[in-house]
């Protein structure tokens, strides 16, 4: 059962299928890869949320330390916003394999907030890449702009700026498609409900002005926390290498944008192997950046590391001991 995709959404051609064998291989491994990153993510929301908890002194955990940081918070939305779009773009993989077509009203919500999350991961790395800016670069007015109100204005600001991008391609749907067509079953793929000439104009445009704007973001913050760590403390490195990580977690979330163009090239020079090419570009493009964040943080942040390793094998007993010890000094 051969595919294409567009922004995480698999359609089948009628006209190449995979065989059965081959169709639930590749099913059950973006569903077992999927499972296994939102587990991992799972696993941070929980030491997130678990170390709020009035349980943990300021001596065995500083309880304030997630809520009051912009960057943990910006940090746990990236993670919060992967997972959900994790999540639908797979449903959506074996929609296309299992279904086929869906009905129309349920195919637009799956992809509106879809693309509205694969939205968010570029602007909330740029949000990210600022607050380390600010931390490095004007450390004395931090305090005063990093906030942790202004970081969830700004988050709020991603989700407006995510939906902007999708929504007025619904209002165009609703103008330009008769009324049958929203009572009807459809492929659930963009391109295919959202099929009008200014809708694909307009997200051509969309997407090169997130990207650009984004990117400049990232350079001009990597440029100015390069010239400023000269010192070559431990503070700067880290925050450089953390500037490169997050582009070259954009630069994934890039592949995207120019998936149709490079799979075109691959199709052209290998025509016979069009399914594989087709389920490996999905593999890259949606399943692979939303591997980058854990590490980003939940492995190369100490403080992350720490406690996250307990939730990952489920050593719930320490953590359990560690309560009691802490509550029995009360």
């Amino acid at each position: 059962m051969n595919v294409s995709s567009v922004n995480g959404s698999f359609v089948v051609n009628a006209t190449e299928r995979d065989t059965f064998t081959s169709a639930v291989t590749k099913n059950v491994m973006v569903t077992v890869l999927c499972i296994s990153i939102n587990y991992i993510n799972s696993a941070l929301v929980h030491t997130f949320r678990k170390h709020q908890s009035h349980f943990y002194s300021p001596a065995v955990f500083p309880s304030q330390i997630f809520t009051s940081s912009p960057r943990y918070l910006l940090f746990i939305h990236l993670v919060i916003n992967d997972m959900m779009q994790l999540a639908l773009s797979t449903l959506l993989h074996i929609i296309s394999y299992a279904l086929y077509k869906i009905n129309v009203p349920f195919c637009l919500v799956l992809l509106i907030v879809t693309i509205t999350t694969t939205l968010n991961t570029p602007l909330n790395l740029a949000g990210m890449a600022v607050e380390c800016y600010v931390a490095i670069c004007i450390p004395l007015r931090h305090g005063q702009i990093c906030t942790v109100r202004n970081t969830y204005v700004l988050i709020g600001l991603i989700w407006a700026v995510g939906a902007l991008s999708i929504l007025p391609d619904l209002f165009i749907l609703l103008a330009t498609e008769p009324l049958q067509f929203f009572h009807s079953r459809a492929s659930c793929v963009r391109d295919r409900v959202f099929r009008s000439s200014y809708s694909l104009k307009k997200r051509d445009a969309s997407h090169i002005v997130c990207l650009v704007f984004v990117w400049l973001v990232l350079f001009y913050t990597y440029l100015r926390i390069l010239f400023t760590a000269k010192g070559a403390t431990a503070d700067f490195q880290k925050a450089r290498n953390t500037i490169l990580l997050h582009g070259f977690q954009l630069l994934l979330c890039m592949i995207v944008y120019v998936r149709p163009m490079f799979e075109q090239c691959l199709l052209y020079l290998l025509p016979q192997n069009y399914s594989t090419i087709r389920f490996s570009s999905y593999v890259i493009a949606q399943i692979l950046p939303r591997f980058v964040s854990p590490i980003v943080y939940g492995l190369r942040d100490q403080l992350f590391r720490r406690h996250v390793r307990r939730y990952l094998l489920c050593k719930v007993s320490t953590s359990n001991n560690q309560r009691k010890h802490v509550t029995g000094q009360k």
